[in-house]
């Protein structure tokens, strides 16, 4: 049984569904990527509970998050998580980051908005914009929308694009297929997220005209070396996170023997990079405030 205790917090005319864990003096806030939430992950959490307080949570319009009239695009997602980090994270704390997937287009747009705030900066193998494997993703989008609107009926669907698959991927936590479960999604087919599809294809256009501002703060990016199905080319797609990483301050590559869900493959790895920017976060941290002037 999950042990957090969840709440709404209000953030930019939304609701957001969080969960709290852990202790420690630093934070961690996790994002999840598309069709994913606050369950995910669930096989990293444990392992950090002794090293830091935690964050996990269900955006707006999913899960438990609150309803809303229409889909947030990526952007609003960015605005959420900022808000989210201001609403719950004590402003002096070290704060590292955690985003699997399009979660990292979130986060690095929400990194904008946090600046020296964040300490640190965890993402689990991405698709940078510059992929190849976004150059059709206006017509994935348009095909998991037709999909989803023929199969809603049903509630079950033929998989489509590069970040919809066929099955669950195996280690998921038993809460997190639960909650799929209760969405209308059997354990073994997956019915696209066509809103969050939509919303990733949107960014992309967006990301390419103007990137975000690159990071300052340590960022580590861990690589999945097998592919997701229809994902596209894995190793071209590592090339290009490859590339990212290289145009970073402060960045660190690393493949994982793993799927495109690290988290719940190799929890342990993940737990290890979060401790180990969380070491640095803190360092910077105190340091930064060794050196302000006397109020």
């Amino acid at each position: 049984m999950r042990q957090a205790t969840g709440r709404e917090v209000a953030v930019n005319g939304r609701s957001v569904y969080v969960e709290e864990s852990g202790q420690g003096v630093g934070w961690v806030v996790f994002e999840a990527g598309s069709g994913q939430g606050r369950t995910c992950w669930d096989a990293v959490v444990p392992l950090l509970a002794d090293r830091a307080r935690m964050v996990a949570y269900d955006r707006a319009g999913f899960g438990r998050g609150g309803r809303t009239t229409q889909q947030p695009g990526v952007d609003d997602m960015a605005a959420d998580l900022a808000a989210l980090v201001e609403a719950v994270v004590p402003d002096q704390a070290p704060l590292v980051l955690v985003a699997h997937s399009m979660g990292g287009l979130v986060a690095r747009r929400a990194a904008e908005n946090l600046g020296p705030r964040l300490g640190g900066l965890l993402l689990l193998d991405p698709t940078p914009e510059t992929a190849p494997a976004y150059d059709r993703f206006d017509r994935t989008a348009k095909t998991v929308n037709r999909w989803a609107g023929r199969g809603a009926a049903a509630g079950l669907v033929p998989p489509a694009g590069p970040h919809v698959h066929r099955q669950h991927p195996t280690g998921l936590p038993p809460r997190h297929l639960q909650d799929h479960a209760r969405r209308g999604l059997h354990p073994g087919r997956h019915r696209p997220d066509k809103e969050g599809v939509q919303s990733c294809a949107a960014a992309i256009h967006q990301f390419r005209a103007e990137p975000p501002v690159l990071s300052t703060c340590p960022t580590v990016l861990l690589s999945a070396t097998r592919p997701l199905r229809r994902r596209g080319n894995q190793r071209l797609i590592a090339e290009h996170q490859r590339r990212f990483v290289e145009t970073l301050p402060d960045g660190q590559f690393k493949q994982v023997d793993s799927s495109h869900f690290i988290q719940a493959e190799q929890p342990a790895i993940v737990a290890d990079r979060v401790a180990h920017l969380l070491d640095q976060a803190t360092r910077t941290t105190a340091g930064r405030l060794d050196s302000s002037p006397p109020v």
